[in-house]
């Protein structure tokens, strides 16, 4: 098991929302931390995100679609996170290609490179809650129906087929962790393309409308950022875990409960309820909250910040920083 205070990392979309969080994290417990992030525009990357960390670690700013940089990139790496990825459900229905090259073409070139390479690397990679679809029953577990309504959950299934084929057939550790809504500091809130949290602490911030499609009445579950790394770390030095794929379940809430708490948190907001829009409602999922068994038995992992304290720590972050993220560019 490679010691993290002695490890070489690479963390592809490093400059995001969680490959931000856990490069920081991963710095405190001394790695050697290099960040890949394409800056690709409308996406999570920004600057700020780094700016704890920025002269301890090397930041290399290239699109992963391009392969040309990854075999010396990955040389050296004992340990690769590997969050690159284009997240927009909505984006995905927009322009399915591009939702391709990012989470299938970039992510093929990062395990070649691997292959051949580097083979001795693990891998650990987040994939998507929103390959199963509507829900057949609840809670979600592994061995659940999967069946994506998007094209961001094929391509993000079809992400997690190829980490798991390079595992059996070239023997590279790797592991999928699917993530559901996760949330905290640096998470990107300029837009709603990239799940509702981002977009109802923007809406509370501002001191504008949060619009429920429907009831509001929709379950989620969701985790805070700190526990998706802890998973991530425990993950990579788990061998248990290696050529698998697990659920990262967290706390169930209604949309409207988390609204309306943002808005107490911030002293600011509303709540409308509307009809749900055509293209939107053709891609909702209903209720939706899983269950992390699987890999809690194998790891011991659980989360350990619960929804209230999550939001109370986010709301912090953006209040005191929210000139970066509202207007923030790469």
């Amino acid at each position: 098991m490679v010691r993290l205070n002695q490890a070489s990392i690479l963390v592809t979309g490093g400059a995001g929302f969680i490959g931000s969080n856990l490069a920081i994290r991963l710095v405190e417990e001394g790695a050697k931390v290099k960040v890949l992030d394409g800056f690709i525009p409308s996406s999570g990357a920004n600057s700020f995100n780094l700016q704890p960390i920025h002269e301890k670690i090397s930041l290399e700013k290239w699109d992963m679609r391009n392969a040309d940089k990854l075999p010396k990139l990955v040389a050296d790496c004992d340990i690769i996170f590997n969050l690159v990825g284009q997240v927009s459900h909505q984006d995905s229905i927009v322009n399915p290609k591009m939702d391709m090259e990012i989470n299938i073409q970039a992510i093929l070139n990062l395990l070649e490179a691997c292959r051949y390479h580097n083979p001795n690397a693990t891998i650990i990679y987040t994939s998507t809650r929103q390959i199963y679809g509507t829900p057949n029953y609840l809670p979600v577990d592994e061995e659940h129906p999967i069946n994506p309504v998007d094209f961001n959950g094929v391509s993000n299934l079809a992400g997690e087929y190829y980490h798991t084929l390079y595992s059996r057939l070239f023997g590279i550790k790797t592991v999928s962790l699917r993530l559901t809504n996760t949330f905290g500091p640096r998470l990107l809130i300029k837009h709603s393309r990239q799940g509702f949290m981002g977009w109802f602490i923007n809406r509370a911030l501002t001191g504008n409308t949060i619009q429920l499609f429907g009831g509001g009445n929709q379950l989620r579950d969701l985790n805070y950022v700190e526990d998706v790394i802890d998973a991530l770390l425990l993950a990579a030095q788990t061998e248990a875990c290696f050529g698998k794929v697990f659920n990262l379940s967290g706390e169930k809430s209604s949309l409207r409960a988390i609204a309306s708490q943002l808005i107490h948190l911030t002293g600011r907001g509303a709540i409308d309820t509307i009809p749900f829009p055509e293209n939107l409602k053709k891609i909702d999922i209903g209720d939706y909250y899983g269950v992390s068994k699987k890999f809690s038995e194998l790891t011991g992992w659980l989360p350990k910040t619960n929804l209230d304290d999550g939001l109370k720590q986010t709301v912090h972050f953006f209040e005191e920083f929210k000139n970066q993220y509202l207007e923030a560019t790469p």
